[in-house]
């Protein structure tokens, strides 16, 4: 299995024989180089969308035409993705749909989510995190969030080896906030930030969450260099 940071939220997941984007923000992303683009969406089997907000959707209508994939999100951004024409699966928060090999859980995150990037915002259902299971590993991918204690029932019932968690601080949880969920609700092998650096107005390095989970296999990752997991 391995796994490819796209920079701020976005990562391609390559697990139990699919090649699945998370959160792909490619196009006006300053952390992606767009010279990369080919290598990133090569072979790509299908989309996970956790919420509606520009820098994790704005670039999924023209990359599942393009590739000619499913999007899997929530309902009411479904549907709202359906009427652009996009092919996609909606399901909510405790589902969990079947991608080959793989299953994939919606579980809950604290946050918003509006499609902001048209010329009207619009309503986009809830935020979402997600739960991937295969290869014999269980990934929990938080999404936009907070601290919440829905992550105790997070830990109990899916038991992530692997946690990929928002900690940039100003719209999420900062690293402070990771190490404190780690710590408090997780028994992660392996933590990946990420949602930081792309912005001044976020939380720059990953070195205190390093400091903060002796221990714990905390992967700063490069953009487009792929990890084995």
């Amino acid at each position: 299995m391995k796994i490819t940071w796209l920079g701020h939220s976005g990562f391609r997941l390559d697990i139990a024989g699919q090649s699945l984007l998370i959160d792909p923000w490619l196009a006006g992303n300053p952390s992606f180089p767009e010279e990369r683009r080919a290598d990133a969406l090569n072979g790509v089997t299908g989309i996970l969308l956790s919420h509606g907000h520009g820098d994790h959707a704005s670039n999924v209508i023209a990359i599942s035409k393009e590739l000619g994939v499913p999007v899997y999100c929530i309902h009411e951004l479904s549907n709202w993705l359906a009427g652009q024409g996009v092919e996609v699966t909606g399901f909510g928060k405790g589902g969990t749909v079947k991608i080959g090999d793989v299953s994939v859980s919606m579980v809950t995150a604290v946050h918003s989510s509006s499609i902001d990037f048209t010329d009207t915002p619009l309503y986009a259902g809830g935020e979402a995190g997600f739960v991937i299971k295969g290869e014999g590993h269980s990934i929990y991918f938080s999404g936009d969030t907070d601290v919440t204690m829905e992550m105790d029932i997070i830990a109990d019932r899916y038991k992530p080896d692997v946690g990929i968690l928002c900690a940039g601080g100003h719209f999420t949880m900062d690293m402070e906030g990771v190490a404190y969920a780690a710590k408090r609700f997780f028994d992660f092998k392996t933590v990946i930030p990420c949602h930081y650096g792309t912005f001044p107005i976020l939380e720059q390095s990953a070195q205190p969450l390093v400091d903060a989970l002796p221990g714990v296999d905390v992967r700063v990752m490069t953009v487009m260099e792929p990890e084995d997991l």
